[in-house]
């Protein structure tokens, strides 16, 4: 545990009991087991395939479950699943315990829910559109209840603060588990038809078309992440006066571009284009990256070649898109004075101007060989007092706004302590990762 070891350790321990407790009346419970016995193996064979990198993709099982069974035994739908689907992180119990325990008492008070408003006689008898107002109070227990335990685990295990850990969990969840509400439904309505469980897993299909789709997704992007994570170990490798200095402008140029509001797609091209930025210095000779002096004029021009020799190296990178042109443009300046091209204004595009930005502000606050980091105030203050001739004013009054917030708790917070001696950029926290894919 990254946080807080025996705080979270402890509040694990509690869920698990409430689980314990939410299973406690099986034995009295009278509940067709060979029912519950045929829904825990799906669920356990989809976690088992899906991985711990898709957990969760499996849910309309579980409420199908809490449509069709009492409440322990619906939990009980549970247990082979999560304890047997893998875990790719330490520590591997606690996680198990923790994965299971939360799932357990999610489908207990969903089935309560869907218990309450009367919905065990409306799935048997079909009754629509009545036998969604239980579904829809079934699902918002269980998004509540994920979202209240997840909240938990981040602050204590995670070390969010307590003031974000809950922070858009439930909205971020809800209209994921209102697909998957739908599916168990539909599911659990076949299931109770003439045509039995049969024509219920038929429902199975076209969610196995779209976990495969999701995980061929998740793969590609990965491979995606692979490819720049080796090109910027490369560059940190050959140039380690800036070691960790690609990581944080692509952490600012993020900031920048969710300041401005574009979508997460392009968010995400122009964050790969912050970090490969540099990627062209891999083309000039080492000599010159970590020569102490000032470089001559002719020393100059060399390096001033690394935006082509960049765009050159990713080229063929097709995922890149519009971050190539970044790579390329991101020393062009406003006013025309900039190179490779010298471009003027709105000629130089705007992922450019966005790294444009980032860059130089990284390069103020970052202590390096030949100059001293200066303070984010100053920083900001010189980017304002270069805008509209060097940098674009949208830009620069973007940052400002976004470290505003960050400075008052409210953003991701910047760390511009890092130096060239230090071996890494600075430390995202992995925040989902006690989540297990609970709020996808």
């Amino acid at each position: 545990m990254e946080a807080g070891p025996a705080a979270a350790r402890g509040y694990i321990t509690c869920v698990a009991l409430v689980a314990v407790v939410c299973l406690w009346p099986l034995p009295t419970v009278l509940a067709p087991w060979w029912a519950v016995a045929l829904l825990a193996a799906l669920h356990a064979c989809g976690e088992r395939i899906a991985g711990s990198r898709f957990a969760g993709t499996c849910y309309p099982v579980l409420l199908a479950g809490a449509f069709l069974l009492p409440p322990p035994a619906a939990a009980l739908v549970v247990l082979p699943g999560a304890l047997l689907a893998p875990v790719e992180q330490r520590p591997y119990g606690w996680r198990r315990l923790w994965r299971t325990a939360r799932l357990v008492i999610a489908v207990w008070a969903a089935t309560r829910a869907h218990w309450a408003f009367g919905g065990r006689d409306a799935v048997v008898a079909s009754d629509f559109p009545y036998a969604l107002v239980p579904a829809g109070a079934a699902v918002l227990a269980f998004c509540l209840v994920l979202t209240v335990l997840d909240g938990g685990i981040l602050a204590l295990a995670e070390g969010v603060p307590a003031r974000r850990a809950w922070r858009g969990l439930f909205c971020r969840s809800l209209a994921p588990f209102a697909v998957h509400g739908l599916a168990g439904l539909m599911m659990a309505v076949l299931w109770r038809s003439p045509y039995g469980p049969v024509a219920a897993l038929l429902v199975l299909l076209p969610m196995c078309v779209s976990w495969w789709a999701f995980a061929q997704y998740h793969r590609e992007s990965a491979a995606h992440q692979a490819t720049i994570r080796a090109l910027v170990q490369a560059v940190d490798i050959k140039d380690g006066y800036t070691r960790g200095h690609s990581e944080r402008v692509g952490q600012a140029s993020l900031m920048i571009a969710r300041e401005l509001g574009m979508d997460e797609d392009r968010v995400e091209l122009i964050r790969f284009a912050g970090i490969l930025h540099d990627v062209g210095k891999l083309g000039v000779p080492t000599r010159l990256l970590r020569k102490d002096g000032p470089l001559t004029p002719e020393e100059r021009r060399i390096i001033e070649l690394h935006p082509e020799y960049g765009h050159e190296m990713v080229r063929g990178i097709g995922f890149l898109g519009e971050a190539r042109s970044a790579i390329l443009h991101h020393h062009e300046r406003l006013d025309g004075s900039g190179y490779p091209y010298g471009l003027v204004g709105s000629q130089i595009p705007e992922p450019a101007r966005v790294v444009a930005v980032a860059d130089a502000f990284d390069a103020m606050t970052s202590t390096r060989s030949y100059s001293r980091a200066r303070p984010v105030p100053v920083a900001l203050e010189e980017l304002r007092r270069c805008a509209g001739a060097h940098f674009d004013p949208r830009m620069v009054e973007a940052l400002v706004r976004a470290l505003g917030r960050s400075s008052n708790g409210t953003g991701p917070g910047w760390h511009p302590a890092v130096t060239a001696d230090e071996p890494s950029g600075p430390r995202v926290p992995e925040q989902a990762s006690w989540r297990q894919g609970a709020h996808r």
